[in-house]
């Protein structure tokens, strides 16, 4: 009999790709002897193709459900992204109740197992309801899962709110992080949302596991401290990186950007992307173009509408904007022979693994952490919402394979910055002392996801509780 596990993703293509990364990883190692079901909360006014597009890509034991959309209106335009994702997720759990109650009523197709991701702890009410295990899959590095696990100790501890703290907040088997690089849920205001967030991680010693996108290899110190800590209730299994594998529609021959890496060097091009959801102001975007220019260096640009809004695009992968309108005036002419800028969806895996690409420019999004080590590119930090400055600390002081941009005073990355990080990254000594570093946590990655590594064993470990 073939095991049902169904998966419940929060909004937003960062939290739905490694959980298809997980799906191809388990139908691997059983040898196809699961089905999932991925059940898809949606929003009013965005559009689900792009995660359909994904979804169909997979192979034939894996089947999706998309739940009719919730309307999030009522909530203020200044509303947190967290909230919209927490409100989601909340907003559609009589659905998945009632999808649960479809899939049960016959005995063949009834779910075993609820995998859901960081912000889907509110399901597991439902989980028990239909006599379901429930695992967690945090698609955050083990660093912030340390944090998260902490929070409501901390929310104990201080009657104040965090922001007010002056040191440096420290955390069992993690390098300390600046107030200033502490994400919302840990310093925001103590308001009903932030108390919302408080609860919601109080429920991360309910699931029977937690699943984490990483390796020992690559968080040592904060794999053991949730093993030794009494604070970690749960089994943690380490089962990364998981990332995409390239492009499953496209070939090589279907993407000009790539047939442009082809023409240059190897090591010598800077890829650009702030990811699915980041988005820079128009100040800032002419910034970057300023920079880029000034290095001399090649670069392969995905360019997005601006906004005044870092996380603007979140909700919607979509892109489409022509860069004549928005970039600065002959700049495309004047790079034209060392620059490309895509305007569309770009292939970043594959991106990444080709052999031209040299460094990565990156808004520390966890997904494209794990890609750019899975394929050796040392990385420039530019963080902008979210645990992403945390991340950023992650790769600068623990895993010492990027360098950071620094924030001006006005809230910019000036393009003299830019410029000095990108020569240093492509150019310099710190750059070839990074990559020495990168080989190493390369061939960790590589080993931990091998018949016998690290993430591959954790993960048989927890298949072996699934029922059959």
């Amino acid at each position: 009999m073939e095991a049902h596990i169904a998966i419940f993703p929060s909004p937003g293509m960062g939290h739905l790709i490694p959980l298809t990364g997980l799906a191809h990883r388990l139908l691997h190692l059983l040898h196809r002897r699961v089905f999932i079901t991925f059940i898809i909360p949606t929003t009013a006014g965005s559009s689900i193709k792009p995660q359909n597009d994904i979804l169909n890509a997979m192979p034939e034991n894996v089947s999706s459900i998309f739940l009719p959309p919730v309307d999030l209106n009522d909530l203020p335009q200044d509303a947190a992204m967290e909230t919209r994702i927490l409100l989601t997720v909340t907003r559609s759990l009589p659905a998945l109740r009632q999808t649960l109650v479809e899939l049960t009523r016959d005995s063949t197709k009834r779910p075993s197992t609820l995998v859901v991701d960081i912000f889907g702890p509110p399901s597991f009410e439902i989980a028990k309801e239909f006599d379901i295990s429930a695992y967690i899959f945090s698609t955050v590095s083990a660093m912030t899962l340390v944090t998260i696990f902490h929070v409501p100790l901390l929310d104990q501890m201080y009657a104040y709110e965090y922001r007010d703290l002056t040191e440096p907040l420290r955390f069992p088997g993690c390098v300390p992080i600046p107030r200033t690089d502490a994400p919302e849920s840990l310093i925001g205001k103590k308001n009903k949302a932030q108390k919302e967030k408080v609860e919601m991680f109080k429920m991360y010693n309910l699931p029977k596991g937690i699943l984490v996108n990483s390796s020992v290899e690559l968080e040592p110190g904060a794999f053991k401290a949730m093993e030794e800590g009494e604070w970690c209730k749960p089994d943690v299994f380490p089962v990364g990186p998981l990332i995409r594998t390239g492009s499953e529609q496209q070939t090589h021959d279907g993407f000009e950007c790539l047939k442009w890496l082809d023409k240059h060097p190897v090591g010598s091009v800077l890829f650009v992307s702030f990811g699915s959801g980041g988005t820079l102001s128009q100040k800032q975007l002419n910034e970057l173009a300023f920079g880029l220019e000034q290095s001399g260096q090649r670069f392969l640009w995905v360019i997005k509408c601006p906004n005044e809004k870092a996380n603007a695009g979140y909700f919607s992968a979509e892109n489409h904007v022509d860069p004549f309108t928005i970039l600065p005036d002959g700049f495309l002419d004047r790079v034209k022979d060392h620059g490309l800028v895509v305007s569309t969806w770009a292939p970043q895996v594959e991106i990444l693994g080709h052999g031209s690409t040299g460094g990565f420019l990156t808004h520390c999004g966890w997904n494209s952490i794990l890609e750019s080590i899975v394929n050796g590119v040392v990385m420039i930090a530019w963080p902008l919402f979210a645990d992403q400055k945390m991340n950023a600390v992650n790769l600068t002081d623990s895993l010492g394979v990027g360098c950071r941009v620094k924030v001006g005073e006005n809230g910019l990355v000036a393009r003299d910055e830019i410029e000095k990080c990108i020569r240093s990254l492509m150019e310099g000594e710190d750059g070839r002392k990074m990559r020495v570093k990168m080989e190493q946590l390369k061939e960790g990655v590589a080993m931990a996801l091998s018949q016998d590594g690290s993430s591959t064993t954790s993960l048989l470990d927890m298949a072996k509780k699934l029922d059959f």
